[in-house]
């Protein structure tokens, strides 16, 4: 019998960002990838979004738009997010890119 896994912080961040309607998404969990991880820990996160949401921002907007939708599942606000690496593009920015993700802070396993 297999068992699969749970996602439910996962879940509901993919489920508050369809307010943007995206063309695109990709949410990867990349808790294990730091320290403290354990299994079936959901707490970083790397994003990279698609959305018609995003023509006409500045990165800094776009970033304010995913944040102001997911702001009760990040740590500060009593959620399990601690990291959220964000990557938004228009569809005309779009060429399949998703950039790698920094190193955290030297705790790399």
């Amino acid at each position: 019998m297999s068992i699969t896994p749970t996602t439910p912080t996962a879940d509901a961040l993919h489920a508050e960002l369809q307010a943007l309607a995206p063309q695109h998404i990709e949410l990867i969990n990349e808790s294990m990838s730091h320290a403290g991880y354990f299994e079936g820990k959901e707490s970083h996160f790397k994003l990279t979004i698609v959305s018609d949401a995003f023509d006409g921002k500045r990165l800094v907007g776009r970033h304010q738009l995913i944040y102001g939708l997911v702001t009760p599942l990040l740590t500060s606000q009593g959620g399990q997010v601690h990291a959220l690496a964000i990557h938004a593009y228009t569809p005309t920015e779009w060429q399949g890119q998703s950039p790698a993700s920094p190193l955290c802070a030297g705790q790399n396993k």
